[in-house]
Parts: C-alpha cells; sequence; structure tokens
C-alpha cells in the first residue's frame, strides 16, 4: 500500500470510531464487560480521543510530511509488538507507527485488551485485504527484524534481553506529576481532577503525585475532585480505596480524603489506585529541575507544562518515554 493508501485508510477507521454502527458499539459494548476496569466512559474517551488526534487527515498528513516518508516502501521491516493492557487501546500508537512507516507489524495484545485492536484491525481488513499481510496477531512473536515492548520494571528486563540481539523500544513504568504553584482557579483543578482520575489512574500519563508550596489549601482541590466521586461505586476501585485507607488507619498514617480519593504526603512518585502523593516545595523551580530527564516520569501537568486536563489526551508526536516510534520504524 502507498503511503496516501495508508492515510486514508486510517481516516476511514477514524470515521468509523465516532460513528455509531451497531458492530462497533457492540465491540466497545464487550470490552466493557471483558475487563472490569474498561468502564463504558473510559473506552468511549480512549476511543474519540484516538480517533480526533491521530486519525484526522490534516493531523496524518502533517505528522508523517515530517519524516519524509516514501511513497511506497519497498523494504518493510517486521516489527513485534508487545501491547500493555492498562487502558483501552494504549498500544494503538506504536500499531499506527509501525502501519504508516509502510512495515508489517506483528501483534502480541494484552489479554486485557483484546477486544478493540482486534476489532479494528479486522474492519479494516475488510475494507482493503492487504491489511491481512501488514498487520496479524500472534501469542508468539518470533522471526521479526524489530520490536517494540511495553510493560513493568521488571517484565522491560526480560524483553530486554530476550530482543537484545535487535533494534528495539522496550517501555517501563512511567507516571506522571502536576506542579501546583497555588494559585490555580476551580476550573483548574476540576481539570486537573481528569488527569488524576480517568482511566482509574492506571495510565502513564495520569497524575498519581502533586507537589504543592508550603502552606498549601487542600480543600478546594478535594472539592473539585468530588466530581469524581461516583467511582466509590466501582466495586474494583472501592476494593482499593478501603484497603488503601485500611493500612493507613493501621499505621496511623496522616491523610486527607474524600468518598473517590485519599491524599497522603509521601516522596514517591507512584501511588496505588485511588491514592494520590503530594510532597511540599519551597522554590518551585528546583521541583521542576528534579523531574525533567527523570525516566520516571512521562509528563508534568502544570503552568508551562502541559495544561491541566490534557494529560490523557497526547498528539501524534507525543511518544510514550519520549522515543520516537515513527522514527525508529523508518530507520530499519
Amino acid at each position: 500500500m502507498t503511503l496516501q493508501q495508508r492515510i486514508d485508510l486510517l481516516v476511514r477507521l477514524g470515521e468509523y470510531m465516532q460513528s455509531e454502527e451497531t458492530a462497533w458499539l457492540e465491540t466497545k459494548e464487550r470490552s466493557s464487560r471483558e475487563n472490569g476496569w474498561f468502564i463504558p466512559e473510559f473506552v468511549e474517551m480512549a476511543t474519540q480521543s484516538i480517533a480526533r488526534n491521530f486519525l484526522e487527515r490534516e493531523l496524518l498528513e502533517e505528522w508523517t510530511s515530517n519524516y519524509h516518508l516514501p511513497a511506497l516502501n519497498t523494504n518493510p521491516r517486521r516489527v513485534g509488538i508487545v501491547m500493555a493492557g492498562n487502558i483501552p487501546l494504549v498500544g494503538f500508537h506504536d500499531l499506527l507507527c509501525v502501519y504508516i512507516a509502510g512495515n508489517i507489524a506483528r501483534i502480541k495484545p494484552s489479554s486485557k485488551d483484546k477486544v478493540l485492536i482486534e476489532h479494528l484491525v479486522q474492519t479494516m481488513a475488510s475494507w482493503d485485504n492487504r491489511i491481512n499481510e501488514q498487520v496479524t496477531f500472534s501469542d508468539m512473536l518470533k522471526n521479526c527484524d524489530a520490536y517494540i515492548a511495553t510493560g513493568s520494571n521488571n517484565t522491560a528486563g526480560y524483553f530486554t534481553y530476550y530482543f537484545k540481539k535487535y533494534p528495539h523500544i522496550i517501555r517501563r513504568n512511567r507516571t506522571s506529576i502536576a506542579v501546583l504553584t497555588g494559585e490555580e482557579k476551580n476550573v483548574d483543578l476540576s481539570f486537573l481532577a481528569d488527569d488524576v482520575y480517568q482511566y482509574f489512574g492506571l495510565g502513564c500519563r495520569n497524575v498519581t503525585k502533586i507537589f504543592v508550596p508550603e502552606g498549601y489549601d487542600f480543600v478546594p482541590l478535594l472539592t473539585a475532585f468530588k466530581k469524581y466521586d461516583y467511582l466509590a461505586d466501582h466495586h474494583k476501585y472501592k476494593n482499593n480505596y478501603d484497603y488503601n485507607l485500611a493500612i493507613h488507619l493501621l499505621n496511623n498514617k496522616i491523610y486527607m480524603s474524600n468518598p473517590s480519593i485519599l491524599l497522603i504526603e509521601d516522596s514517591a512518585k507512584f501511588s496505588p489506585i485511588s491514592q494520590l502523593n503530594y510532597e511540599y516545595y519551597t522554590d518551585r523551580e528546583t521541583v521542576i529541575r528534579s523531574l525533567t530527564g527523570d525516566d520516571s516520569v512521562q509528563c508534568i501537568v502544570g503552568k508551562a507544562f502541559v495544561a491541566f486536563g490534557k494529560s490523557q489526551h497526547p498528539t501524534l508526536c507525543d511518544y510514550a518515554d519520549g522515543a520516537d516510534t515513527l522514527k525508529f520504524n523508518t530507520s530499519l
């Protein structure tokens, strides 16, 4: 397929993902049914974000023009993709980069997120059967020329060992941090709640820790966060909330809370589900310097950085871990 044909098919896919097609609605419903963390609200948010931020013709053409892709890839490479399953379609961008470069994708989807990605590929194949040669699924990724694998710090060690002889991108645990000034308006705090709560905080772009100035008033923050109190009715989330609360009570740990989140003073950047860590600072620039270049930080949310409420809506150029996946594909 030529580059233009690939773009045309992706644009059609984006239109399909925003449609009310019966097969698509049933697929999204089945995805929510098979994974308790994929509630319909978050499945819809993930699919709409991909359709609008990745699959618009103008965006795709501008993105690919920066890489000077040839009209036809005459020497496609086989790229194995090990996908994560923490949020809906989290591995879609990796597939997009392999496909748009004209390479051949061999996908090992997560058992937690097979329904959506398999349906979308099958739908594209129903429009153009050449997709069956460019994108396949397999439980074993053998005989590939390169690999892209996403997992925990533990699994990343195994990936590095298995794929060390091949060009590869190995992704590890990452999270996102918000740095507050204390001058945020209520609307800013409401948007920050989206960065914290969306996808139950399971994504690498979710804010799991905030830095606040000394003397910070947490009442407006906890009040703004009440917009997500309905998550307390979700049994998986509530079980985590109750467990973490019990641990802090047993350890006589000081905490603040509303019905849907626990605020704990902790230096750790990663926090468990239903908990948000915070740390006081005296100099904002010192905090920024400590976070910049930190391999465990996916993005920084706050003034002069990622806008409040936007962390879960990356663009085509917001590459995970800062590794340019499309450049990687074009260099093979």
